[in-house]
Parts: C-alpha cells; structure tokens; sequence
C-alpha cells in the first residue's frame, strides 16, 4: 500500500507543479512551445493517474470475465509490489480461479466417467429434446438400431419409420412399449421426461427383449419336458415290466401246458389260437413302450446342453468340416460355401456350433429331394461387430403359420424326427449369446440365420 500510495503523490504532486507552471508561463506570456510542452506533459501524467487509479476496475473485470467465460489460465500478481493489500488481493483472486478451475476439471472427470458408463452399459440409452434434437447416444442404442449416427429423430425415418413418433408419445407413458425391429429382435422402449435447466429432455431406453423371451420359453419349455418325461416314465416303466412278465408266463407256463398231453377242457386250437394273440399282444406292448421310454429319454439331452467350452474359432475352417461330412452332396454341387474373409472368426465351442450347422444343412437337404437343381448355400460375413452366417436352400420353403412354431420343441414338418433340432440347435445359439433365425418364402426356400 506504501508503493501505491508514494506512486499516486508523486503524480499528484507533479500535475499540480506543472499545473502551477502552466499558469505562470502563461501570465507572464512565456513562448508558447514551452507551454505547449506543459500542458502535454500534464495530460499525459493526468492519463497516467487515471489508468494508476482505475487499475483495480480494470482487474475486477478481467476477473469477472474469467469467471463468466471459464478462462481460468489468468493469474493475478503483476501488481503485488504495490504492498500487502495487493498481493493479499491477488491470491485471493487467484485462490478463487483455482476453486473455479478444480471445480470444471471435476465436472469434466464426472462427466467423463458417466458417459464411459453410458457407452459401456448393454441397455440403449437416448436423451433428445422437444424438437427432437439428439443429445446423448451411446453404442448400445446404435447397434440396436442398426444405425452408426443419430443426431435427430428424424434421422430414424430411414430405418425405422414409426419409431420416432413412439419414442415422443411414450414421453408420458409410465409403462414400457414394444417395437419390433425385424426379424431380429423386439425392443421395448421406456421414456422419462426430465427438466433440465429449464429445457426438458426425454431420456429413453432401449433393450431388446427378443432374447429374454426366447430364454423364458425355452425355460418354460424345459420344465415341462422334465415334468412330462418324469411322469411318462413312471407310467410306461411298470407297464413295460408287466407286459414283459405277462409274456414270460404265456412263453413258460401256458403254452407248454397246451401240449399234445394237456387234458384241458376247451378245444385246443381255441386255447392256442388265443395264447397266440394274447403273446402278440404282449409282445406289441412291450415293444411300443420300450419305444416310447426310448423316445422320451432322448428329449433328456432337451433339457442337459452342457456350457459351451469358448475358443477363436475359424468361420472358413468350420464351414469346410461341415460339408466335408455331406460330401456326397458337395461332390453333385449342391452345397456351396462363401465367406467374405478368410480371417473371419468367432468366439464359440466348435462342436457344438457344428452341430447346430449339420443340423440345418441336414434339413435343407432333406428338404430338396423333390427339387430340380437343388443347392444349399452357407455363407459367412462380418455385418458391424457380428458374424453372420447363413444356411440357405431353393427348396419348397416353409408355410407362414409353420415358420412360427419350428423352434418349438417337440414340432415337425417331417415325417419322422423328434422335433426338437431346431429347438437344441436355439439353446445352442442363446449360450453363445447369439440368435437363430429363419426367414422363408414358400416355393422359393428358406434361409436360418446363426448371428454371433
């Protein structure tokens, strides 16, 4: 304070002098460069003074602009030579800004953790505004779309026509709503309204269900082929027994009591001709329900798929072992294999992704008996961050009411099999965390799609 003070007399004290020089010169009619020179000298330290006196104005204001446009590089200590009241001024000036500065450094760090969980949560999450601007978008959303930008819901009409209009009437809805997105999945859509510095913003949800309904049926499915397969066997078991024991008895006791020495009573051939159908009978039940038992028990594999065991696995590699075990029919030409790369590759247990693989390209070539130039195609190629692979054929196809029920267990289009193929080869694909699918066109074949 001493400088500031000791800086303000001296040009106070030196305007005042030259001011009283001035009029002195001038009374006396002195040149007038001389007092030209004065009066020059005299606004110049009159200036001076002025910028002197304003300075703390002036760093008022450069610390308030910092603080409003968030600069905070500015540091305060030019004047601190000025005493203690200065350099007091200025750290607290400084202290002040480094509040500030740690303050948006938190926030950005705050910000910049939300949104690392935002990108990296399996749930779609969007936020956009009344005008249907988008302002928050993380991958999962993306990728259920099947878009790779959203800046504006309009940007949805390409792809998915009707679900701009639901995202914004389910604003107010407190109730999740299903869309469909294909044949892939089905989405169900939760949206919040939230006031966000006076602006409100929808914050919307995106999961697809398609998966956890799949993973409930096939559950539902499971139990009650367990119940079922429990309370069979228990019945069929005794029978089976009996029926067996009935015709150890025709076999040991009845019919060699009927000998050419028997004295029964009613005529022999009666009694032979109804032992006879009596052992066939037998014989029948215990042949139909060690059928049934045998049937039954091979739905036990239905309900005991173990883990699949992880490993790369080579796409080209394993589509060639699956034709090699249908050379027959690759010889004739009728199976085919692309795939869009030789390094494509996926995280899977090759035996059991084969078998998921011979059990489509099995179907399909059964499928093709009646076909003239019948060919099956398996292709591969990479679509984002999935694998697809695909089983094709030009057979019959599969009826519209049919196609939805083929991967329920126990269906079949065929004359004979068990039905549950398709269903095995689905469980299969659900604990690799993929989907099966299949798309038909009667008279023109079908397609089942494996997407890793």
């Amino acid at each position: 304070m001493t400088r500031f003070a000791f800086g303000l007399g001296w040009r106070i004290a030196a305007i005042v002098v030259l001011t009283g020089t001035v009029v002195m010169m001038h009374v006396r009619q002195t040149n007038m460069l001389w007092l030209f020179s004065a009066s020059v000298i005299i606004l110049v330290l009159s200036v001076n003074l002025y910028q002197y006196v304003t300075g703390l104005n002036r760093k008022l204001t450069r610390f308030l602009e910092s603080v409003r446009y968030s600069d905070f590089t500015v540091a305060f200590r030019a004047d601190n030579n000025f005493g203690p009241s200065f350099r007091g001024l200025n750290d607290q000036f400084n202290e002040v800004l480094d509040a500030f500065r740690q303050a948006r450094a938190e926030k950005e760090a705050n910000l910049h953790y939300v949104n690392t969980i935002v990108q990296h949560v399996s749930v779609g999450l969007l936020t956009f505004d009344a005008n249907g601007q988008v302002e928050l978008v993380n991958q999962a959303a993306l990728r259920l779309l099947g878009i790779y930008r959203l800046r504006t819901l309009a940007d949805l009409n390409a792809t998915h026509p009707d679900l701009a209009g639901l995202l914004q009437s389910a604003t107010n809805s407190s109730v999740p709503v299903a869309y469909q997105t294909g044949t892939d999945g089905e989405l169900s859509v939760r949206c919040t309204a939230v006031r966000l510095r006076g602006r409100l913003v929808t914050v919307a949800s995106l999961q697809n269900i398609r998966t956890e309904l799949q993973q409930r049926e096939l559950d539902a499915w499971q139990n009650l082929t367990k119940v079922l397969r429990h309370e069979i066997m228990n019945s069929i078991t005794p029978i089976v027994s009996l029926a067996g024991t009935m015709r150890d008895i025709v076999e040991m006791d009845l019919v060699p009591a009927l000998g050419p020495d028997s004295s029964a009573t009613l005529p022999s051939f009666s009694v032979a001709s109804s032992l006879t159908d009596l052992r066939d009978a037998l014989t029948t039940i215990e042949q139909r329900g060690a059928g049934v038992m045998q049937f039954v028990d091979a739905y036990r594999h239905f309900t005991t798929i173990p883990q699949p065991v992880f490993a790369d696995v080579s796409v080209e590699a394993l589509l060639r072992n699956v034709a090699q075990l249908f050379q027959p029919d690759a010889q004739k030409g009728r199976i085919s294999i692309t795939t869009a790369s030789p390094n494509l590759a996926i995280r899977a247990d090759t035996a059991q992704i084969e078998m998921v693989l011979l059990n489509l390209v099995k179907n399909a070539v059964e499928s093709l008996e009646k076909t003239e130039n019948p060919a099956v195609r398996i292709e591969a190629e990479a679509d984002g961050p999935h694998v697809i692979i695909r089983v094709s054929d030009n057979g019959p196809g599969i009826e519209p009411e049919a196609l939805e029920q083929i991967f329920i267990p126990f269906y079949t289009t065929k004359k004979t099999g068990s039905g549950i193929g398709l269903s095995l080869s689905r469980q299969i694909m659900q604990l690799h965390n993929g989907q099966l699918t299949a798309e038909s066109t009667p008279g023109q074949g079908s397609t089942f799609r494996l997407v890793f």
